[in-house]
């Protein structure tokens, strides 16, 4: 049951998902990200450590915004850009869910590691011969 409902939560939010992994697979929007979450900056201000266009600087804005992961303010021509943490909650409780999973089956294979290592005596390897 709790397998179905996380299933199910998961694809209710499988386009804003998608988007959100896609925004975080580019290193230049995690370092975005990273800046954000220090407070708020300007697309000049986050396009300024890698030495790229505004225009460029833009685009990888807009994959943020897209993702939900950012919200923009425009003041003027200031774009001012602010971090938006829910999304990127969503995107941890999905990989939880997972971590959560292998970490039972390695707990598991652990349990069946040891009855094993426990069912055989030590091995002496001093002076026998085979």
């Amino acid at each position: 049951m709790c397998f179905y409902i996380f299933n199910h939560m998961v694809e209710l939010n499988a386009e804003q998902l998608d988007a959100v992994f896609h925004a975080l697979g580019d290193a230049t929007r995690r370092q975005m990200l990273s800046e954000l979450a220090k407070g708020e900056r300007t697309v000049s201000e986050l396009a300024e450590p890698f030495d790229m266009s505004l225009a460029a600087a833009s685009k990888h804005v807009k994959a943020l915004e897209n993702a939900g992961l950012i919200r923009r303010e425009v003041r003027g021509r200031i774009h001012a850009c602010h971090l938006e943490p829910g999304p990127l909650a969503s995107a941890a409780e999905w990989l939880d869910h997972y971590s959560r999973f292998w970490t039972s089956r390695l707990n598991v294979l652990e349990q069946i590691l040891r009855k094993e290592d426990s069912d055989f005596p030590p091995r002496s390897d001093k002076g026998e011969k085979r």
